[in-house]
């Protein structure tokens, strides 16, 4: 008996973004047990609390957007009472795993790129608001 698979080649998409201090709600979030359970199930790890945040600009992140609309990357599931999200594997700073996440609400900022990992990425990294960092996504 054969079997044939359809395998579709990852695009990985070269970026860089503005380290920013977020709202501080992502501690929250990443800590709710069905997040905790969704991400782990889904990406793999169990995220640190809080996320890492960039803020991205000019012509290659358009590109990358008009190219991660069209990816249905990994839903998230959520409770009643929470938004959707959708996520994609990253490397941040060339050693760190992690997914972005784009939560599925109106409103939600263009420029903002928040990223979950099982570390805390701005500690690990070592840097602080206003530094470039470069981050690969995986669609």
């Amino acid at each position: 008996m054969a079997v044939s698979e359809k395998v579709s080649e990852a695009q990985t998409l070269l970026l860089s973004g503005i380290a920013c201090s977020g709202l501080g709600e992502g501690a929250g979030f990443t800590s709710l047990e069905w997040v905790r359970r969704e991400f782990l199930a889904k990406l793999g790890f169990d995220p640190y609390p809080g996320t890492f945040n960039l803020r991205m600009a000019g012509p290659e992140w358009e590109a990358a957007r008009r190219i991660l609309a069209r990816e249905p990357g990994i839903a998230i599931t959520p409770e009643a009472g929470y938004c959707a999200a959708r996520c994609f594997h990253v490397v941040v700073g060339g050693c760190i795993t992690g997914a972005v996440v784009f939560p599925e609400v109106a409103g939600y900022p263009p420029d903002k790129f928040e990223v979950i990992s099982a570390v805390p990425v701005r500690q690990a990294l070592g840097v602080g608001d206003g530094a470039v960092v470069a981050v690969s996504v995986v669609c």
